[in-house]
């Protein structure tokens, strides 16, 4: 059967989730259009480019590589032909305020001798442990988070697995029934900071993490993931589809309940067939359908909705190399529970914060200039709600970093920055649009995932449909990943609307 007119999918934002998107619709029959709203594309996965230096802006791990793999293969390649990805010997390297550290290892063997190392008397422990995040792992993400949460009893089938497998516990809680030194109690239980979510209230489900990264490697993509981005790009733009940049959609618009395309700010009315948002889930509702009934998604159910912490990131180059240092480090403060109630709780800017270090150029110096190094530098810190005046706390907070990394891993760093830039939750609000500055979205507490999150199909507009980390399953690059993977079960492919 052949359509008499080709159809159209507009996808809102270009990250990760939104590129996804764009190329399993484009593999489903739809001529794809990508708006940008930024002068370049990536969304928070964007690069910049300063004095020389190669920054990516946001997301640096890759996890579930057979993602990548499997949008490549919808447009009749391989990865490997444009992409040169390459798994870690060590993860991670984490410093503890005391003086002691933990190498996160790839060699299971190795780990375990760290393991044994750090505490001999939880080695079976921790064994137990990574079989239970195994066990999680194969019904939560390989069960579960390529699969749409349309209906309550969606949620219901799953809550047996939910119960028990301890997902009603904490993350940490977890980790605290199988070891007790409290490296390993952080080594195991950090990763919902890298999505979100406080480990001391993150359902348990997260736990699955510690193996998705044992089972599938953690990876680093030559040219940073920027390089992800221009691959995913040039199969949008070999199916026939297109990514405009500095394209800002003011409204989706609708008609009878239903998307029919989008309104830009300069005027300008594309319509579409399906339209696709990878904009902050919240944002998308509130500001995008503002003029919408919306039954589910109202502005006050977003505003009674828990949101993610925020990130102070600062970006900088120097004029010479640390080849000590690792790709990953996380340089831990004195207090490890009292700092996240802190950030998600009481929400105020604490004196002491936990670090998270990216130093790409240890993997591919071709990221800076001869003889320098490019970093970037994380502090998870509260979202916009805690009322603190970045423009004017911003650099006091960069100098104690500076003053942190110089004392640990980068001796004399003061004399040696060649450029520099500093991002803040204010920066999220105003450049990401994201809801309150929180660089996750929603928090990924129980009662706001799975069907309780925003769902892959719009339950407030048909024809509308949500990839990113405000949707099911969440944040991550997996998670990003795996929500557009959703949109393979979700949206009719385009033969079928004929």
């Amino acid at each position: 059967m052949t359509c008499e007119k080709e159809r159209h999918a507009v996808v809102i934002g270009s990250g990760f989730g939104g590129l996804a998107a764009a190329i399993r619709l484009g593999a489903r029959g739809y001529r794809t259009t990508v708006l940008e709203r930024q002068s370049s594309p990536g969304g928070r996965a964007a690069v910049f480019h300063q004095d020389g230096f190669v920054f990516d802006a946001g997301p640096t791990i890759v996890t579930a590589p057979f993602l990548f793999e499997e949008l490549w293969s919808l447009c009749g390649r391989r990865l490997s032909d444009d992409i040169d990805l390459r798994p870690l010997d060590r993860f991670y390297r984490i410093l503890f305020d005391n003086g002691g550290h933990i190498d996160c290892l790839a060699d299971s063997d190795a780990m375990r001798g760290e393991v044994a190392r750090v505490s001999p008397g939880d080695l079976d422990g921790y064994d137990r442990f990574m079989a239970h995040s195994r066990d999680i792992f194969e019904v939560g993400f390989k069960g579960l988070s390529s699969v749409p949460f349309d209906r309550l009893t969606d949620m219901i089938r799953v809550v047996p697995d939910i119960v028990r497998l301890g997902g009603l516990r904490s993350v940490y809680s977890t980790v605290a029934r199988h070891v007790r030194h409290p490296h390993l109690r952080f080594a195991l239980s950090f990763h919902p900071l890298f999505v979100g979510g406080n480990p001391f209230s993150t359902t348990s489900v997260y736990c699955l993490i510690s193996y998705l990264e044992r089972h599938l490697g953690v990876h680093f993509a030559v040219g940073g993931t920027g390089a992800l981005v221009r691959g995913m790009i040039r199969l949008i733009e070999g199916q026939g589809g297109a990514v405009r940049c500095g394209a800002d959609v003011a409204e989706i618009q609708v008609a009878n309940g239903r998307a029919t395309g989008v309104r830009l700010t300069s005027g300008d009315i594309l319509a579409a067939d399906v339209v696709v948002s990878n904009a902050d889930a919240a944002w998308t509702y509130k500001n995008l359908l503002a003029g919408t009934h919306r039954r589910r998604w109202n502005d006050r159910r977003l505003e009674r909705s828990r949101y993610s912490m925020s990130l102070f990131i600062w970006y900088f180059g120097t004029r010479t190399r640390y080849p000590d240092v690792p790709h990953h480090s996380i340089i831990l403060g004195p207090r490890y529970r009292e700092l996240t109630r802190d950030i998600f709780t009481r929400k105020i800017l604490a004196p002491d914060f936990s670090l998270y270090l990216h130093h790409p150029t240890a993997s591919d110096p071709s990221l800076a200039p001869p003889g320098c190094d490019t970093f970037y530098v994380l502090s998870p810190v509260p979202h916009l709600d805690a009322g603190i005046d970045w423009e004017s706390r911003a650099e006091s907070y960069r100098r104690s970093i500076e003053e942190r990394l110089s004392r640990t891993l980068l001796p004399g760093l003061g004399d040696h920055i060649v450029t520099s830039r500093v991002f803040t939750p204010k920066d999220f609000e105003d450049r990401l649009l994201s809801v309150k500055g929180a660089a996750f979205g929603l928090e990924p507490v129980l009662t706001q995932s799975a069907w309780f999150r925003p769902h892959n199909r719009s339950e407030d507009v048909d024809g509308l449909f949500l990839v990113g980390a405000g949707t099911h399953p969440g944040a991550g690059v997996p998670g990003v990943l795996s929500s557009a993977r959703i949109l393979d079960t979700v949206v009719p492919h385009a033969h079928a609307l004929c």
